[in-house]
């Protein structure tokens, strides 16, 4: 009789097999172990410059990333039917023969990301994978993918395909019904059109950040009731439809902070009951239209910082309330009367901060929460006083008019004084008596009529100089 084995023993055995079979036939330069998730190969960073012929038939998952692989040729990884993951990330791909992920038909995630010599892809390039849920061909240069390539892929739900070439929503995504998750950020896109996302009823989150986006259509977003996350922050927006988010009644995050929009209409928003996240930093926004974030009693946080706003208006949130973040630095702000009411919310709620008044003069450097303002007897807010802060550039100062005159008077006197005798001018420096004219002139002799004559006209010539000067001083 065979010896009986323990139920321990029993138990253990098919891990054990499983584990042998999956280092059995393990590829030269990998590392095969077996866990709970299956038969794990790894070949990354490996120097493969082809696929391995064989893999373990009981591989879950497989990891060829950074090698130097250039071409999947057909069956590239024979009939793997356990496999769920494979990635071939940072590889040196440039083509992809239709049909090398047959005999892969459980595959559920196959990573491509950072193959930039791809630039191309068949249209049935996955045509085997059917239980595909996740796609990941971010930075391989791709101009554009073909409008059947995503057809094939029934099961997919995430779609990652950033730091693309693509100018404009590939028409791939349409009609893919179960798909929730697409990454397009930072691409070339340029418009988000009215069909751009046609049949996406489970789409839940989508990011268009830091692409090219000029315009989205009306209508662009009526399929996608699902969606719970939209970023369209750092594009090139300056401004939006009347309608552009009407649907969303599930958002609960929209980013379009990093664009060139001027003013916040209250259309934009009407819908948005459940939206938690609203970014709209990083524009020109001068304006807040009354009611645009009225119905938004969900928002936990506001971000207006950056912008050019010199008022908010409590008529913005009414008739709803706001009880969650408001971020509002880096904006001119003029802190008069208008503002009153946010002074006193943030000194009552304290989810404000760093809102540096820029005007009136009185308050010019203060933080909103430090001004104080008065009232009149009736009890209505006076706004703090404007104050001439213009700077004057450095310089002399003006000579006041007074002392000029007196200068030129002092010059007129001197010249009019009478001379000392020759014989003292000899021994002295010359002195200027500080006499009048009168006392000065000499009263005899018929040389010093003509010395009269010439000290009267020089007289009314320094005169008529002086009233030149003090007229011209006056005028400046």
């Amino acid at each position: 009789m065979p010896p009986a084995h323990s139920p321990a023993m029993v138990l253990g055995l098919p891990g054990a097999w499983a584990t042998e079979a999956c280092v059995r036939t393990c590829p030269t330069a990998c590392v095969c172990s077996s866990s709970e998730r299956g038969c794990s190969v790894r070949c990354d960073r490996a120097g493969l410059l082809r696929v391995p012929a064989e893999f373990p038939c009981e591989a879950a998952s497989i990891d060829l990333d950074r090698n130097g692989l250039r071409f999947l040729g057909e069956r590239a990884f024979g009939t793997l039917p356990s496999l769920r993951r494979l990635s071939l990330r940072h590889n040196n791909l440039s083509f992809i023969t239709p049909g090398a992920f047959k005999g892969l038909s459980g595959l559920a995630e196959l990573r491509l990301a950072h193959n930039g010599d791809l630039r191309y892809l068949h249209a049935r390039t996955f045509a085997a994978l059917g239980r595909l849920r996740r796609l990941d061909l971010a930075s391989c240069r791709l101009f554009s993918v073909p409008e059947r390539l995503l057809a094939e892929l029934p099961a997919l739900r995430e779609l990652a395909a950033f730091d693309n070439l693509f100018r404009r929503v590939p028409g791939a995504l349409r009609g893919l019904a179960n798909l929730t998750h697409v990454h397009l950020e930072r691409g070339r896109i340029e418009a988000v059109a009215s069909s751009s996302l046609q049949g996406l009823r489970c789409l839940r989150s989508l990011s268009l950040q830091a692409n090219h986006v000029r315009t989205v259509q009306a209508g662009a977003f009526r399929d996608c009731s699902a969606l719970e996350h939209l970023l369209l922050n750092d594009n090139l927006l300056a401004g939006l439809p009347a309608d552009a988010f009407r649907g969303l009644c599930r958002l609960r995050t929209l980013n379009l902070g990093g664009n060139a929009l001027g003013r916040v209409e209250r259309t934009w928003f009407a819908d948005l009951a459940e939206l938690e996240l609203l970014y709209l930093d990083r524009n020109s926004i001068a304006f807040v239209e009354e009611g645009s974030f009225q119905n938004l009693s969900g928002l936990l946080a506001l971000h207006l910082n950056s912008n050019r706003l010199t008022v908010l208006a409590w008529a913005a949130f009414q008739p709803g309330f706001f009880l969650g973040h408001l971020f509002l630095f880096r904006n001119p702000w003029r802190c008069d009367c208008r503002l009153e009411w946010l002074r006193d919310w943030m000194e009552s709620s304290g989810h404000v901060a760093d809102m540096l008044c820029t005007s009136p003069g009185s308050v010019a450097g203060l933080d909103l929460s430090e001004v104080a303002f008065g009232h009149s007897s009736d009890g209505l807010c006076v706004d703090p006083k404007e104050l001439n802060l213009t700077a004057t550039s450095p310089g002399p100062s003006p000579e006041p008019a007074a002392t000029t005159v007196s200068r030129f008077s002092s010059l007129l006197s001197k010249l009019l004084a009478p001379r000392a005798p020759v014989e003292e001018v000899a021994n002295t420096t010359e002195v200027l008596a500080n006499t009048s004219l009168s006392s000065s002139l000499p009263s005899h002799g018929v040389g010093c009529w003509g010395c009269k004559t010439t000290i009267l006209l020089i007289s009314y010539l320094l005169c008529n100089v002086v009233q030149h000067v003090v007229f011209g001083l006056h005028m400046d």
